[in-house]
């Protein structure tokens, strides 16, 4: 059974797919929802109505990631309990979750982005200000390893892994959920400040490119175990790493950038999605042997023999 298949080791009523969506997704529906109907300029007093409750950084981070606990245990308990499947069947087709991998892809994106970084800072620093604080990025590193996991798991368990097997077993094919998450997962960030402050089709391209790049990889390694690695080392290097007054984390991270946000769009926007993540693929591909890449992602979804799989009572 390839990985959308799992899906058919549960219940699959449409209403049990309408329940889940609507409980554990209803955060991102609503952020989108908001930012249609709403003017920008009142985005941006919100934005700054936010600021002048003057509250820590690190206090503002565990309000934000808080949430992302108590929905990705709801996703859980909707899976087991309501559809009745394992969470293994949701992670992995294999027999047990692969850590190896997450750490690999972990280290991929840690190593690139840490590299890439002081490069630049290495050939202009003038808008990049060092801030380490030891005490507060202490904290801050205790938070961002507490509580990462559970926002990227969330996303990754409920786009690439709850959307992209449910859909593919209703559509019967691979390459329509892969598209429909990619840019169901850009419009759930169309509500983040980097949106307003570098534009919308610009963080558009980075965002459904990257949920492109976590599609190819979870649909090529029949796993979430590799989006589940390079999302969680792509959160957390961007919590610890490099803060800025117009993104989603403002931490007291090692350095802040100062810089107009618009003048960085090319290199850390189009770099990435047309050059890097094709690289990662090509690295991922012959690591993993990876074959058949027309079937994959591409090809149909069809039931398999009863005897293949079994659903819980």
């Amino acid at each position: 059974m390839n990985y959308i298949q799992q899906a058919y080791k549960g219940q699959r009523e449409l209403w049990m797919f309408i329940l889940t969506t609507v409980l554990v997704a209803g955060i991102f529906i609503s952020n989108f929802v908001f930012y249609l109907v709403t003017d920008p300029e009142d985005l941006d007093a919100a934005m700054d109505a936010m600021k002048s409750w003057n509250l820590p950084a690190n206090v503002m981070l565990v309000i934000n990631l808080l949430p992302f606990v108590f929905l990705l245990a709801l996703l859980f308990v909707l899976v087991k309990y309501v559809h009745q499947r394992s969470l293994l069947s949701l992670t992995t087709t294999r027999l047990k979750v692969d850590f190896k991998r997450i750490l690999f892809s972990f280290l991929m994106i840690t190593i690139y982005t840490v590299a890439s970084f002081f490069i630049m800072y290495n050939m202009d620093s003038s808008e990049i200000v060092f801030q380490f604080n030891p005490g507060k990025f202490a904290v801050l590193f205790i938070i961002s390893v507490l509580l990462f996991p559970f926002q990227i798991g969330l996303e990754e368990y409920l786009f690439r892994g709850y959307f992209m097997q449910h859909i593919g077993v209703l559509v019967k094919n691979k390459w329509f959920p892969l598209l429909f998450t990619s840019v169901l997962f850009g419009i759930a960030h169309s509500a983040n400040p980097e949106v307003g402050a570098i534009g919308f089709w610009q963080m558009m391209i980075f965002y459904v490119g990257t949920g492109l790049l976590l599609g190819i990889m979870t649909l090529m390694d029949e796993g979430l175990e590799l989006a589940l690695g390079f999302h969680l080392g792509n959160n957390l290097i961007a919590s610890l790493l490099v803060t800025a007054d117009w993104t989603a984390l403002q931490t007291d991270a090692l350095f802040k950038d100062t810089s107009q946000p618009e003048l960085g769009a090319i290199s850390e926007i189009i770099l990435p999605v047309l050059i890097v993540y094709p690289l990662m693929l090509f690295i991922l591909s012959k690591k993993y042997g990876w074959t058949n890449w027309k079937d994959k992602l591409f090809g149909k979804v069809e039931e398999p023999p009863k005897e293949n799989y079994k659903i819980i009572d």
